[in-house]
């Protein structure tokens, strides 16, 4: 059993609040940052609360490359002097390193369907906003890693891809406490809807983290909502956990059935606000705005699209 002890911290932003963690280790860390304000308006005095200084942490574990988890991470590492190591995976290094890789995920996939001829725009000023600043990572990792926070405490790094390339989860060895980031969508959060962007590999993901991981504390990013609408909480312990990720894949599961039966009907534009997929969303009972960013439902039937056209050309 490792020495560290974790505490999180919450960052209200948007419609959701969202989560990071500092890991209470001889060198300190923290999992995700928020966006540019958070911390400075919550992380500094939620760690004087417990008696710690920003300028302590030695560690920036980022989950992932997506603007609530990064964007704190510029103003962050100037917080701690810059002494802070920055850790993400190589393939969402470049949201890290330019607040335009947002912008161009957008205009790729979402921007399609949204229809929207000023969300280009709007997709950049908020990244524009809520981005503290542009910097190279320090450590680049694929997983595998084991990184040492000082005395008995390690964090091993897991690839955890689907809900983007590079999404990570980061387990405290001997402990078993797994920080999942948004890896570990259930039924979604504010919309109602999973969001991933490589199916495919969301599932394998989760049943990675379900049968060779096995957390004995799951920390998730939001607070993700199970079947009945009800929000879970954000640290789960391993029977909780479990049924987060069977949630996840049963869900999976139904996505990608009601995909393949409507995928005769080709995509075809509608009125409905869920066009092209309205087929998909009736048979799912699906009713959330699918236009209220960060629209999950459009980057998740899109991924399924793009592995339909890859798989059939």
């Amino acid at each position: 059993m490792s020495s560290a002890t974790v505490h999180p911290l919450v960052s209200p932003w948007g419609r959701f609040g969202l989560y990071s963690y500092f890991i209470d280790a001889p060198e300190p860390a923290i999992v995700d940052t928020g966006i540019a304000s958070s911390p400075a308006e919550g992380m500094v005095p939620a760690l004087e609360r417990l008696g710690r200084s920003i300028d302590e942490v030695r560690w920036i574990f980022l989950t992932h490359g997506h603007i609530d988890h990064l964007g704190g991470a510029k103003a962050l590492f100037d917080l701690t002097g810059g002494r802070a190591r920055v850790v993400i995976h190589e393939a969402d290094a470049h949201m890290l390193r330019s607040r335009s890789g947002h912008v161009e995920e957008y205009a790729s996939g979402r921007q399609r369907y949204l229809g929207n001829p000023d969300g280009v725009e709007q997709q950049r000023r908020t990244a524009e906003a809520a981005i503290s600043g542009e910097m190279d990572p320090t450590v680049l990792v694929r997983g595998g890693e084991a990184l040492p926070l000082g005395g008995d405490v390690t964090v091993s790094v897991h690839a955890v891809p689907g809900h983007t390339a590079g999404s990570v989860a980061y387990r405290l060895d001997g402990q078993n406490a797994v920080f999942v980031g948004d890896a570990v969508q259930i039924h979604g959060a504010a919309n109602r809807f999973p969001g991933y962007a490589d199916p495919d590999a969301y599932r394998a993901s989760l049943l990675y983290l379900r049968d060779e991981v096995r957390p004995e504390r799951l920390y998730l990013g939001h607070p993700y909502r199970g079947a009945d609408g009800e929000p879970y909480g954000v640290e789960l312990d391993a029977a909780q956990g479990r049924r987060a990720l069977e949630e996840s894949l049963a869900l999976e599961a139904r996505i990608r059935a009601a995909v393949e039966r409507h995928a005769d009907d080709g995509v075809v534009a509608t009125d409905s606000v869920y066009s092209p997929f309205e087929r998909v969303a009736a048979e799912l009972g699906y009713d959330g705005d699918p236009t209220l960013e960060p629209s999950p439902f459009f980057t998740t039937l899109h991924g399924y699209l793009t592995q339909e056209h890859a798989t059939h050309g």
